[in-house]
């Protein structure tokens, strides 16, 4: 008998998961904040946001790019003035993408957009089970098969 749980949160992960879903969200997220901010740079945006200043190499190991092509989609930010290259303080010779006060706007701003929708779609669910789909969608993200530490 296989396990219909196991297999209903995949399905479900499978749909959230797909590059498809992601760039309709992406493009909702950042709607009318440039012409440089859209679904292919906003996770360059998101992954500086939650990494601080790094590499083009290991900005893309976060968010799944090859150096190449966040750099190209840093290029736009920067020409943007939402991010800026900075030399490493470790080693002279690399250079290090970070986000301007622009760039933290537009991170805010789309964060904001998705807190939003969020509470939206949970607007019709009872408060308890909101704040308990919160409190075990942590957990599973903390202990489940995504954690970092998970063999």
């Amino acid at each position: 008998m296989k396990n219909s749980t196991g297999h209903d949160i995949a399905d479900a992960l499978g749909l959230l998961l797909r590059r498809s879903t992601r760039a309709r969200l992406y493009t909702r997220l950042t709607e009318g904040l440039g012409e440089a901010v859209d679904d292919l740079t906003y996770p360059v945006l998101s992954g500086l946001a939650r990494t601080g200043a790094c590499s083009a190499a290991d900005l893309g190991r976060e968010i799944g790019l090859d150096r190449t092509t966040v750099t190209r989609r840093a290029d736009r930010l920067e020409r943007a003035g939402l991010l800026q290259r900075q030399p490493d303080p470790a080693d002279g010779r690399a250079t290090l993408l970070a986000l301007t006060d622009d760039g933290r706007t537009v991170v805010a701003a789309t964060r904001q957009r998705l807190a939003t929708g969020i509470e939206d779609s949970l607007a019709t669910w009872p408060q308890a089970d909101a704040q308990a789909f919160a409190r075990l969608l942590r957990r599973f993200v903390d202990e489940g098969p995504f954690a970092p530490d998970h063999d």
